[in-house]
């Protein structure tokens, strides 16, 4: 089997695998938009997901630029990835100049953070939605029909899992679930401002080292979070990797 082949098949499991103890959803979310930047051709990901109002919020960016222009969606209430929610569709953007006098605010701030193009993906299960993954390009054109497709079926298969036949039987543990996932995101956050001004290093470094201090000690990324801002927690080691960019970590 051809590399490429091999890590798609991975990655379907790792995606299915949720209900297992001690399910970060957090850290799957962040996961899935990791795995659609490896295997896609898009540049940058970012999910929204909705919360008990159905509200959008971020939940996950692959990078600083990516979390700006998704919170300057939700902020203007323009844009495809709101679109996608509420349709319930593909949004497909192969170049956001070509759209300006539909969102000229959005079309604007793409430009200027340097995005061309958008593929937004409805997290939807039957008549549910419950967020979007969306797809950034620096470059026009749209993905092509096979990563499309492998995209919908990557934010399908991520879907199903949060949405499984236990969480569909016990409603109260998806809204718990997604809740704490929406909730933790405002921990990471700070989490994040505090490495960076504590430690002169940029916010997707100190995000990074975050996350590599909880998965080498097996901890859930908000309690991590958590502990940084509350000073108790000594991650010294992990923003070493980090600022080095160490590729052989996780």
């Amino acid at each position: 089997m051809a590399m490429r082949e091999q890590r798609v098949a991975d990655t379907f499991v790792e995606l299915a695998d949720t209900l297992v103890a001690g399910f970060d959803a957090v850290e799957f979310l962040h996961t899935l938009t990791e795995r659609c930047v490896e295997l896609l051709d898009a540049d940058t990901a970012g999910l929204l997901l909705a919360d008990e109002r159905g509200s959008l919020r971020l939940v996950a960016a692959s990078t600083g630029q990516t979390q700006l222009l998704e919170l300057f969606q939700l902020q203007e209430e323009e844009g495809p990835c709101l679109e996608c929610y509420h349709s319930g569709q593909v949004v497909t953007l192969p170049d956001v100049s070509q759209v300006a006098g539909r969102w000229p605010r959005f079309s604007a701030m793409a430009t200027e953070l340097g995005f061309a193009g958008v593929h937004a993906i409805p997290m939807q299960l039957r008549t549910q939605i419950i967020g979007t993954l969306n797809l950034f390009r620096m470059h026009p054109n749209g993905l092509d029909e096979t990563d499309a497709k492998l995209g919908k079926a990557l934010v399908d298969v991520a879907t199903i899992g949060l949405l499984s036949e236990r969480a569909v039987r016990h409603q109260e543990m998806v809204t718990e679930q997604l809740q704490t996932a929406l909730n933790s995101r405002v921990t990471i956050e700070q989490a994040k401002g505090v490495l960076a001004e504590r430690n002169s290093v940029d916010p997707d470094q100190a995000f990074t080292a975050m996350r590599r201090h909880a998965r080498s000690h097996n901890r859930r990324l908000g309690e991590v979070a958590g502990e940084i801002i509350a000073g108790t927690v000594n991650i010294t080691d992990a923003l070493a990797e980090a600022r080095s960019g160490n590729p052989n970590r996780p």
